[in-house]
């Protein structure tokens, strides 16, 4: 066992205090528009869109309304996310208006919870003799636990109980239901979620029996027999068929067709799987179980090293939005939900927990400057289900292998798990700056703001000043009332070479001083003291491992942590058409007026030239032919915010 007192604690997302172009700008959209919109949304008051009805539903449970149920089966977790972005809001930017509404849905969700700590919708109205019967597909663990995360972000920013009090009568329930024990079922969740949870509410509540019970799904799941198949077989489904519901992945799906300490590739639905690996890393941080920790570190190999898009989307295809196989990595046939790169900064932020370095901090930050907030329109009333590396309009509307691509946002989904997810993540972005250790404090992000942290006893205030990622300079004052001797450790990013450092202006020698990619800077602080940490942001042409078929020849280009694309409004149709020459000269350029202010890259490049008749499609002896052309780039996660057309990251070198 690797002892608990080793592991890392993150600063909480309350006292980040950010005021940062970038990101408050996500923070006060989640505040004003977001959070609103998605109100409407779930009440059914957005035209045109995906009718929602999970108000309608917990008002019918309650028995304050009539009807019937309504929607997907986990629909109640819309709420639940719904309710934790108003926690984190709420912590960070007191809303009495929002209070008020969130105790009124609150106050439902209490009268829709049965009398012995029940809590569905979906079996309460539509199914109640059903509970517990299909773990494999009906989402009854899922739900309650994105209902559990909700009611600890509430109660920690409002100090309120009620919805706590909810959600521990209900694991209460839980807990008497799963287990080891001669009467309980011996069943785990088909979409895991609950094992964060549940750690999460023991942390809240110090009550063990939920960090015991998170334990047990953990380690229950996997085991022979598979749990799924003999509960299939109860329900009168055929044993030779209770296992392929899901196609040929089986119970690969669901990351049941191993034990979990005895799978070492990312396997199945990518959402439930970095869901699971951070429920992992949650219950090893507890108890410091090292069989967990390694499980932890060899999946993490696999996703990042063989299975994770440049942008840090996870998923390779539609069906079952799952991993598929090594280096299989499509760009126009892509799945790479939302909610996937979501769970994947989840599951780095756990292993910085374990092990300062920045493999798992630079994974998190690509995933939240490219893949995550590429899920949200800039005026923030849309959204990607799927994030495309390519698209080309026509395809996703005629070609049924690209339907799931859609060239625009959407205002709302039948299942519409990503909107609300994507703003419980940025409302709580702060929580993913800074973590301690004793008289250590690490910096994994870099975000304009003040945060006073705890210091071996000690506060010290820390003030970062910077207009990240756009430009390279980070300057961080500290503030305490006496000098103190600890260790500031500043994240050196896997992208940048030639990092410099300056202490008071005085440049130091931070070569012998890396430690797992960030750099040690231990001694006496004093009131007043300045770091400036200087990144240089060099343009990179960045390739793709040789396996990944379908970039050989290809580069994307990478400034900072921001990944590029090209965009048919500023580059004209036929994106294929387009070659970037290895002697390019490529311009990092700031443009103001574009989309709220961004940093563009122009090159000068080639586009194919050569002339075909009509009515050939195949032809000998061609000679290619190239016209030069200027070329815009613009960070991936802009894209689709103007208008309709193509999209293209990787591009043709020559």
């Amino acid at each position: 066992m690797k002892s608990k007192d080793n592991f890392k604690i993150p600063v909480s997302n309350k006292s980040a205090g950010i005021n940062d172009a970038f990101w408050g700008r996500y923070i006060d959209l989640v505040k004003n528009v977001v959070i609103p919109y998605q109100w409407d949304a779930l009440n059914d008051r957005i035209p045109d869109a995906e009718p929602s009805h999970v108000i309608e539903n917990f008002k019918i449970a309650a028995g304050l309304s009539q009807g019937e149920f309504y929607g997907i089966v986990f629909r109640d977790s819309d709420l639940a996310k719904w309710l934790e972005a108003v926690g984190f809001s709420l912590a960070v930017n007191p809303d009495a208006e929002l209070e008020k509404r969130a105790d009124e849905v609150i106050d439902i969700i209490a009268k829709a919870q049965q009398d012995d700590g029940y809590l569905n919708t979906y079996f309460t109205i539509k199914e109640p003799d059903n509970k517990w019967t299909n773990l494999r597909d009906c989402h009854e663990l899922y739900c309650a636990g994105h209902m559990m995360e909700a009611a600890v972000a509430y109660f920690e920013a409002t100090g309120k109980r009620k919805l706590l009090d909810v959600m521990c009568k209900f694991a209460d329930l839980i807990d008497t239901v799963f287990g080891t024990g001669p009467d309980k079922k011996k069943g785990y969740p088909g979409h895991e979620e609950i094992e964060l949870a549940l750690v999460k509410l023991y942390r809240v509540t110090g009550e063990k029996k939920y960090l015991d019970l998170s334990k047990y799904f953990i380690d229950e799941r996997g085991k022979a027999p598979n749990y799924f198949i003999k509960e299939a077989e109860t329900r009168g489904e055929k044993a030779d068929k209770a296992d392929k519901v899901w196609g040929n992945l089986g119970s690969r799906y669901c990351q049941a067709h191993l034990p979990v300490r005895e799978q070492t590739k990312a396997e199945g639905h990518s959402v439930r799987a970095v869901y699971l690996y951070s429920g992992m890393a949650d219950v090893a941080l507890e108890t410091g179980d090292q069989t967990l920790i390694e499980a932890c570190k060899k999946l993490w190999r696999n996703i990042v090293s063989k299975r994770m898009y440049i942008t840090g989307g996870i998923g390779s295809t539609s069906f079952g939005e799952s991993f598929t196989f090594d280096y299989d990595l499509p760009n126009n046939t892509i799945y790479a939900e939302t909610c996937a790169s979501i769970g994947l900064v989840f599951f780095a932020h756990r292993m910085l927990q374990m092990d300062v370095n920045n493999i798992y901090s630079d994974i998190m930050e690509k995933a939240l400057y490219n893949s995550v907030i590429s899920g949200i329109s800039l005026d923030g009333k849309k959204f990607f289900y799927v994030n495309p590396l390519e698209v080309w309009p026509e395809a996703s509307e005629k070609s049924k292998i690209n339907e799931h691509v859609k060239v625009t946002r959407q205002s709302w989904f039948g299942c519409a798990c990503c909107p609300p997810n994507i703003s419980r993540l940025l409302a709580s972005i702060g929580q993913y700056i800074y973590s301690t250790h004793k008289d250590e404090i690490y910096t994994h992000l870099y975000i304009n703001g003040e945060t006073e942290i705890n210091v071996s006893e000690s506060k010290v205030k820390i003030k970062q000043e910077t207009r990240y990622p756009w430009d390279e300079k980070v300057k961080i004052s500290v503030s305490l009332n006496e000098g103190k001797e600890f260790s500031l450790l500043l994240r050196i990013p896997g992208w940048c070479d030639n990092a410099k450092v300056y202490i008071n202006r005085e440049e130091i020698n931070i070569s012998n001083t890396r430690v797992n990619g960030y750099a040690k800077l231990k001694r006496i602080w004093r009131n007043g003291d300045v770091v400036e940490l200087v990144l240089p942001m060099v343009i990179q042409r960045i390739k793709a491992h040789p396996n990944v078929r379908v970039n050989i020849g290809k580069v994307a280009l990478q400034r900072g942590p921001v990944v590029y694309c090209l965009e048919e409004i500023d580059n004209g149709p036929n994106l294929h058409e387009i070659v970037l020459p290895r002697k390019s000269e490529l311009k990092a350029e700031f443009d103001d007026n574009l989309l709220g202010g961004l940093t563009v890259i122009n090159a000068e490049a080639q586009r194919y030239n050569s002339s075909w008749e009509k009515d050939e499609l195949y032809k000998a002896e061609v000679e290619s032919q190239y016209r030069p052309v200027t070329v815009r780039f613009i960070p991936y996660y802009s894209w689709a915010n103007r208008t309709t057309g193509e999209m293209m990251v990787w591009i043709t070198e020559r």
